[in-house]
């Protein structure tokens, strides 16, 4: 496959385009890629309200009824219930890993096998957070190992 990119003015638009005899896993995979780079949510800091990349949220969690979105340095409440951002964020790389996070599978670094058939990942920011042996099978799916 070759890959080539062109530059162009400020002015207009950025288009991804893929050029294939047929849609197989291959390609279904780079456009779920470039999706997962796109897309935004607002993010709530006592008063005022933000525009947050979902490239940049390491992974959401549920504490108390609230729902928060990790970020490289700082947190926010996200106004929407964990199982809503499961279903419009999963074909965007991010992954439910326990009954209350929702994990961004681009911004792991490495897992690891920890106690009782769970996992760790830990992700680009150093923080760990445990993958439920509930959904670990579907992680190894997901990461093909």
């Amino acid at each position: 496959m070759k890959v080539r990119i062109e530059t162009i003015n400020k002015t207009e638009e950025e288009l991804v385009l893929i050029r294939c005899y047929k849609v197989n896993d291959e390609v279904t995979e780079l456009v779920d890629f470039v999706r997962a780079r796109d897309g935004m949510v607002s993010g709530y800091d006592n008063t005022q309200i933000f525009q947050i990349a979902l490239r940049d949220i390491y992974y959401f969690e549920g504490v108390d009824n609230k729902v928060y979105a990790y970020l490289k340095n700082s947190v926010y409440e996200i106004k929407s219930k964990l199982y809503e951002l499961e279903e419009d964020y999963h074909k965007r790389k991010f992954f439910r890993c326990s009954k209350s996070i929702l994990v961004n599978l681009l911004k792991i670094e490495c897992v690891k096998p920890a106690l009782n058939g769970r996992f760790t990942a830990k992700l680009l920011n150093g923080e760990q957070v445990i993958i439920s042996r509930q959904y670990v099978p579907e992680l190894k799916k997901i990461l093909q190992i």
